[in-house]
């Protein structure tokens, strides 16, 4: 998919119309589609660092990641995304792949813990995430807390 722009921004970085556009998908796809009210708002996205896909001013995938000791004592990603439009394009692969270059080079830790959602298990392993058997539900969502402990080899790092 062409013409995707990738942004990396602190919270004081966002234009307002950044802003609106990266909660309006929150808001659709963890409330409207997940049918889930719950608080978006957290007062953790003033001490996040936000990643974002868009085209054409949308937004197509989206995350916040933390340094360690604000959400927990590990670096961690949270609010990942894939809109509807954003979906089959791996972006949320290359999204997850920029979370974890952006925190080992802006963070210097490559110790992550996640709050996935039980459908994605498998997804957050092939990043390197393991089950820490904290299993608990989130909003009435199935969730398992994951942690992944240090910097995965590459091939090309051999």
């Amino acid at each position: 998919m062409s013409n995707i722009i990738w942004k990396i921004k602190t919270f004081e970085e966002f234009t307002i119309p950044e802003l609106y556009n990266v909660l309006k998908a929150r808001i659709n796809v963890f409330v409207v589609e997940q049918n889930c009210p719950y608080p978006d708002l957290d007062d953790y996205d003033q001490k996040a660092i936000h990643i974002w896909a868009e085209k054409d001013g949308e937004i197509l995938a989206n995350c916040r990641i933390f340094d360690k000791g604000i959400k927990y004592s590990e670096a961690s990603i949270g609010r990942v995304l894939t809109t509807e439009k954003g979906r089959g394009k791996n972006l949320g692969k290359q999204l997850i792949a920029y979370a974890l270059e952006a925190i080992e080079a802006r963070f210097r830790t490559s110790e992550v813990r996640i709050s996935a959602q039980d459908y994605l298990i498998k997804f957050y392993g092939e990043f390197g995430f393991e089950d820490t058997g904290k299993k608990y539900l989130e909003d009435d969502i199935p969730h398992t807390e994951m942690i992944r402990r240090k910097k995965q080899e590459r091939l090309s790092d051999l």
